[in-house]
């Protein structure tokens, strides 16, 4: 029989995450919330941590750990804040995790020391405004100019829903751009896209006003304009024309860390729902003592239940070098409708103080829809599920 049972280490995390979330993150979480800004207390402190550093080598900075120990943390974070939780996951993830995948040893001992420091963050600039779910539409543009050692990158386009890409410590974002074209056979056009590195304080890169979001209100998120963006030839993030297939597999990883992320919402309205059935009463006793109540909650914990599980498994496959590209879309869907299914019966639970911002509950109601479209919609998942069923 399988063994769900965390080790010694693993446990000793996700308690350690735990005690920083609800001492820290969650007091503050209402006031960044309702300002919209951004919580650089809190990442200080996670940085101090070395969060940001879980699953990266000591030799560049990084505590040495693995994938999962990044997503029990995300999971602990998740059930109090998810703007602090998608900071981490995005800086880690989207960030620098393709520096570390994919960089040469000059853009690793460059860059990943400084991100898995916390000290500044990176992100990914792979959405466009015509290019969303389908990535291989991108229409910004990188074309090399020059001679010699002073070829350069010129970049031409925009990007949209960013994140970590415009705080006051964000220093590079991963681009994808149109590196080139070749002609199929059938006289089709097929793109060639490549990653480059652009730091953020490139000439031409400009990070435009924030939006004003549903939810994830304490989470940094922008639309980019790169006009004229000149960068060296050597910011070139792996393989010319690999971009797109490399940044794939970034997100079947990034699906394990946003499903972790997902069950720690779900949980989170599951704690807090068992917390007010106990201390609310209606006609003359406690409201979970009254089976509706109960019977809710219970279906909340078996979602939140099922969907740890399945992250567990994909992040089993993954650290044992097995395939699990299916396995994370599974995670990822489960968890996030668990987390969307489980804020709205929460609400319900809460009756009208769910629906007051201040309460946790109400924040997942708005947080949580997201989880169902970013990173790999719903729809996304289940056409990876139905391909591999060879459907």
């Amino acid at each position: 029989m399988p063994d769900f049972e965390l080790s010694e280490d693993y446990q000793d995390l996700s308690n350690t995450v735990r005690e920083f979330a609800d001492e820290v993150v969650a007091p503050v979480s209402a006031k960044h919330d309702e300002e919209h800004s951004f919580p650089y207390e809190v990442v200080s402190q996670m940085a101090d941590m070395g969060l940001f550093g879980l699953p990266f080598p000591e030799e560049f900075g990084g505590m040495g750990g693995d994938y999962f120990a990044l997503a029990l943390a995300l999971e602990q974070l998740g059930r109090v804040d998810q703007s602090v939780a998608i900071t981490l996951e995005a800086g880690v993830s989207l960030g620098a995790m393709p520096i570390h995948r994919f960089g040469n040893d000059a853009q690793k001992q460059e860059w990943l020391p400084l991100l898995a420091s916390g000290k500044a963050l990176a992100g990914f600039g792979l959405t466009e405004p015509e290019a969303g779910s389908d990535a291989g539409g991108t229409k910004t543009t990188a074309k090399l100019e020059g001679v010699g050692d002073a070829k350069k990158w010129v970049i031409n386009g925009n990007k949209e829903f960013i994140t970590n890409s415009g705080t006051d410590i964000t220093r590079l974002v991963t681009v994808t751009a149109v590196t080139g074209q070749t002609e199929r056979p059938d006289g089709s056009i097929k793109k060639e896209i490549s990653t480059i590195l652009v730091p953020t304080n490139t000439p031409g890169f400009k990070a435009e006003k924030a939006y004003n979001k549903v939810g994830w209100n304490a989470s940094d998120t922008h639309p980019l304009t790169l006009d004229n963006v000149h960068v060296p030839e050597a910011n070139l993030l792996g393989t010319q024309g690999r971009g797109y297939a490399n940044f794939l597999s970034i997100l079947d990883e990034g699906r394990i860390a946003i499903a972790a992320l997902a069950v720690g919402a779900a949980q989170g309205c599951v704690d807090q729902s068992v917390k007010y059935a106990k201390e609310r009463s209606a006609f003359g006793q406690n409201i979970g003592k009254y089976q509706a109540i109960a019977f809710k909650i219970a279906r909340m914990e078996a979602r939140a239940h099922t969907a740890r599980l399945a992250y567990y498994d994909a992040a089993a496959r993954m650290l044992a070098g097995k395939p699990f590209k299916t396995q994370a879309a599974i995670a990822k869907m489960v968890a996030g409708e668990a987390a969307m299914d489980n804020a709205r019966d929460a609400t319900q639970v809460f009756g009208g103080y769910g629906f007051i911002n201040e309460f946790t509950v109400a924040r997942h109601y708005r947080d949580s829809k997201i989880l169902e479209v970013g990173e790999g919609t719903t729809e996304v998942q289940l056409m990876l599920i139905a391909r591999e069923l060879g459907l």
